[in-house]
């Protein structure tokens, strides 16, 4: 490991990176006040107008996995500048746009950016004193939802009370003062994997199989998931991967390193990370609608878009604070343990708003609640994956914890809005979701999270160093030959 930076320059990069991560989660949840508006902002249909959502998520999961080598491979400080590049000039372009194409292009750069959480978790790794490293590790990855929970309210207000365009313009202020932030705070430590070669095939492979796979889970309910096309993709999605899977294998400088992440320690933590998004994403997508359904359905509560953003908000803050505790948790008991707690407190947020979703009061509290098991949960993640693997392949396997997160949102965002678009009801004409519906979405989601602890519980007992006896299991990562073999 490169040796650690004093404490106040490493306060500085974990300020720095947090900031990153809130600013990207903004980014990604800056259009949802505008979804209804959109076709009339952009002059489009609805279907043409959903792209400028889905091509932000196809874009940022070919792109976070690449980033994540190509920072083993040039330097996480030279990645990390790298996207914000695309982060500034997508936000730019979206500013300026007045039809659906540009914006797509800009939501697609936007996308290109959101590689820099799982690079500034790995750099973590390099600067941070050990004694800190658990807190700063919990701190930058919950800084996605932190960002998520504060910018929906934010967004909305801007939204509501000036010109759509300011959002963008602030996104592109935000990224060009993490870009100078980056350039003035965080240290350019050696390349854990300089020398290795770049695998084109392997990001060339893992892009097409992810963009067929993506794609179907995505607008399966609306092209019908009987359909050729929906079929088609999913076909198209297992033989893609499947040979890239055999490629991985055999190359020497493999994109994604698969004999590490088969590993049963690192295999147990990516499945879980998969069901934690699900279960996460499953309580954003049923608590907005819950709030804002009209009164008159007799379940819903009548809030604006704002209103109910700021309900939501609590839910953010919580986990601003949960995360050092987190950190402290994992310093004492281990990530296995901290991972087990969160997503057992996802589920016990789910069970409560079985009983309090009749009230906004009563939605703030679950909400506090499932956004404190998150915290916990995504703090707990990284600090498994960087303990199992070697230095030369922090960042790479960050970024794929962080892909099958987004793999568990996505699958989430379909399973859900299939269970919410089936389970209706009629009220003067109208079909819409009945609170039968809502109630099935929110049972989902708590059992999913039960099944994340389920799967949790199955990571292996952290290894032991044959030469010293020393631990592997904490967030400070073994080297090279310290790892599980």
């Amino acid at each position: 490991m490169g040796a650690p930076q004093p404490p106040a320059r490493a306060g500085g990069v974990v300020a720095t990176l947090a900031f990153a991560g809130i600013v990207a989660a903004i980014t990604q949840t800056l259009v949802t006040p505008l979804i209804a508006e959109l076709p009339k902002i952009l002059d489009t249909s609805a279907s043409n107008s959903a792209w400028v959502i889905t091509v932000t998520l196809l874009v940022a999961a070919v792109c976070v996995p690449v980033s994540g080598r190509l920072g083993d491979l040039v330097g996480k400080r030279r990645m990390l500048l790298a996207c914000s590049i695309p982060l500034i000039a997508g936000s730019v372009v979206c500013a300026l746009a007045s039809s659906v194409v540009p914006m797509i292009v800009g939501r697609g750069l936007q996308g290109m950016g959101m590689g820099m959480v799982p690079l500034g978790i790995a750099l973590l790794r390099d600067v941070v004193p050990a004694e800190k490293l658990s807190s700063s590790i919990a701190l930058v990855s919950a800084s996605m939802g932190i960002g998520g929970g504060l910018g929906l309210p934010i967004a909305a207000a801007v939204a509501q009370y000036a010109s759509w365009r300011v959002l963008f313009w602030a996104c592109a202020v935000l990224a060009t003062v993490i870009a100078v932030l980056i350039w003035f705070l965080i240290p350019d430590v050696p390349a854990g994997a300089k020398g290795q070669r770049f695998d084109a095939p392997g990001a060339a492979g893992l892009a097409v199989g992810l963009v067929c796979l993506l794609l179907a889970v995505s607008k399966g309910a609306d092209w019908g998931w009987g359909s050729a096309t929906t079929l088609g993709l999913f076909v198209a999605a297992v033989v893609v991967l499947a040979a890239w899977g055999v490629w991985e294998l055999r190359t020497r400088d493999p994109l994604v390193d698969l004999r590490t992440t088969a590993r049963p320690r690192v295999l147990f933590t990516n499945v879980a990370s998969v069901f934690v998004g699900f279960g996460m994403y499953a309580s954003m997508l049923v608590i907005p609608q819950l709030l804002q359904f009209p009164e008159a359905t007799g379940y819903g509560l009548g809030q604006s878009m704002l209103a109910a953003g700021l309900w939501m908000a609590p839910g953010g803050v919580m986990m601003m604070f949960v995360s050092p505790l987190g950190g402290k948790l994992t310093d004492a008991r281990g990530p296995k343990f901290t991972l087990i707690c969160g997503v057992l407190v996802i589920a016990a947020g789910y069970g409560l708003s079985l009983a309090l979703m009749g009230s906004a009061w009563g939605l703030m509290v679950v909400c506090m609640v499932i956004n404190s098991g998150v915290g916990l949960a995504y703090g707990s993640m990284p600090a498994l994956i960087m303990s199992s693997v070697p230095l030369s392949e922090t960042a790479a396997a960050n970024g794929f914890n962080t892909l099958m997160r987004s793999l568990g949102t996505s699958v989430g965002a379909a399973v859900i809005g299939v269970v919410l678009a089936q389970l209706t009801t009629t009220m003067g004409g109208y079909s819409f979701t009945s609170e039968n519906g809502f109630r099935t979405g929110l049972l989902i989601g708590g059992g999913v999270a039960l099944v994340a602890a389920v799967i949790a519980a199955l990571i292996p007992a952290v290894r032991t160093t044959a030469d010293t006896g020393s631990k592997t299991g904490s967030a400070a990562a073994p080297d090279q030959a310290t790892v599980e073999a």
